[in-house]
């Protein structure tokens, strides 16, 4: 399929859901072939498309329920799905087109943290953690069968698999043999705790969170399921983080345990280890420091 077929099926897709004429600039359709995301142009219409191949559709449906069960909170806004179709070999997700920045000091940030705060109160009625389905954190596939223990889910779920495609990829015995006891005795941290299965976005960091222009936070790029909200927070401090207003907000409006500077560890080496695989050797020493510290405290 060329360009410009792929163009065409798109745009139809795009017409038959919001029922208006839609034509894109074959340009722009020609970047987002090579580069798998973009915005897609129509006068003054705009949309921002994601496209990947047929046999990766899955992370495309998985994404749309995420923004969905965000939508569904009434918090954040998150951008509307527009459509989502396949030709030949390609599969794309069309999202409604936010015009973004990132969020300030004060204002945003602060109301970031507010909605964070009523989106981690809505938890799981049955007290599971887990979600409805499988998903993707990055391209990588997440377990989310649903249990009621936090620390066998997190342990068995997420660590052990980044642990083995680690090994399998050959990044080193070390990582390997610390992350066999860390598995082993992950239920260490959580003797005296049973975290509340709150929903998460799931890959919570400054490049998923933003503002529109007026102000108001916008949520996206979810890896949605029930677990700890600790997970939310550990995430976001890496990578840069987000505003300092915006942890201090959070506390004020929700709290952290006092454990949850050494608990923030674990969830902090799951996304280390998520960068190590994805992207290779440069993430290996921060997540054997990780790893080293994690082991310290169990």
């Amino acid at each position: 399929m060329d360009s410009s077929e792929l163009g065409q099926a798109i745009e139809a897709d795009i017409r038959g859901a919001v029922g208006s004429r839609f034509c894109a600039d074959p340009r722009e359709v020609q970047a987002l072939r090579a580069g798998g995301t973009g915005k897609l142009s129509s006068g003054q219409a705009q949309v921002f498309c994601k496209l990947v191949s047929t046999s990766e559709s899955d992370r495309l449906d998985a994404e749309a329920d995420g923004l969905a069960a965000i939508a569904a909170t009434d918090t954040f806004h998150s951008p509307a799905v527009i459509a989502r179709g396949e030709a030949a070999d390609f599969a794309w997700l069309v999202l409604e087109w936010l015009d973004l920045r990132p969020l300030s000091e004060k204002g945003s940030a602060q109301r970031a943290a507010e909605l964070l705060a009523e989106m981690h109160s809505q938890k799981h009625a049955g007290r599971q953690y887990g979600w409805h389905r499988d998903n993707y954190i990055g391209a990588t596939p997440q377990d989310n069968t649903p249990g009621d223990n936090w620390s066998r889910f997190f342990a068995l779920q997420r660590l052990a698999p980044q642990f083995a495609l680690a090994a399998k990829s050959g990044f080193g015995k070390e990582l390997s043999e610390m992350g066999a006891r860390i598995v082993d005795r992950l239920p260490a941290l959580f003797l005296d705790a049973r975290p509340c299965a709150s929903l998460l976005h799931g890959d919570l960091w400054h490049g998923n969170l933003a503002a529109l222009t007026d102000g108001a936070p916008v949520l996206f790029d979810p890896a949605c399921h029930f677990g700890d909200r600790a997970c939310d927070l550990a995430m976001s401090e890496l990578f840069g983080g987000l505003p300092g207003a915006f942890y201090a907000h959070y506390r004020q409006q929700a709290p952290l345990t006092a454990d949850y500077e050494t608990r923030k560890i674990a969830y902090a080496l799951y996304h280390l280890l998520n960068h190590l695989n994805l992207f290779g050797r440069s993430y290996l020493g921060a997540a054997v420091r990780s790893a080293a510290q994690l082991q310290s405290h169990l």
